[in-house]
């Protein structure tokens, strides 16, 4: 089986964790890979729907959502929503990548639009995140998902 395609959404104050999960999939020594769908470089631009449409090309060609979820990411409703709501109507899988360490949801950090919709939620770590994005299969949308304690013992946490 190949890499998961993967568009990583983010609130621009969780960028530094973007740039994390690159350098996990970086270190040789890090059992994380990904194909990233991320743009390839920043768009300087102010034009929203240029914006957009730029986002929703690499959308397109994932076929996961994985959400760093980070104390404002909420109330990001310009982008991250909406990339949230791009990626639901596309059908991807979508992962819940809580920052605070969660292995759940947590209403408070959550984006309203990604409860109850069959997502995953896990911790960020290297391990757990690799093993959701080989592994997770979306749920049927009526309830927050997350991996057992046996999960966690397995990989070594």
């Amino acid at each position: 089986m190949g890499l998961p395609r993967t568009f990583v959404s983010f609130s621009s104050t969780d960028i530094k964790f973007y740039w994390l999960m690159q350098a996990w999939k970086a270190h040789e020594h890090i059992d994380f890979n990904f194909t990233d769908c991320q743009l390839q470089q920043e768009i300087k631009s102010e034009d929203e729907a240029y914006i957009k449409r730029k986002c929703r090309e690499r959308i397109d060609m994932a076929g996961t959502l994985a959400v760093l979820i980070g104390a404002d990411t909420r109330y990001k409703h310009k982008y991250v929503r909406w990339e949230i709501e791009v990626a639901i109507e596309k059908g991807c899988r979508v992962i819940g990548v809580n920052l605070d360490g969660a292995r759940r949801s947590v209403p408070e950090t959550c984006p309203p639009v990604m409860r109850n919709i069959g997502a995953i939620f896990v911790p960020f770590s290297p391990k757990i995140v690799a093993y959701a994005l080989r592994n997770y299969s979306m749920q049927p949308p009526d309830d927050d998902y997350f991996y057992k304690d046996r999960v966690y013992i397995s990989l070594g946490y």
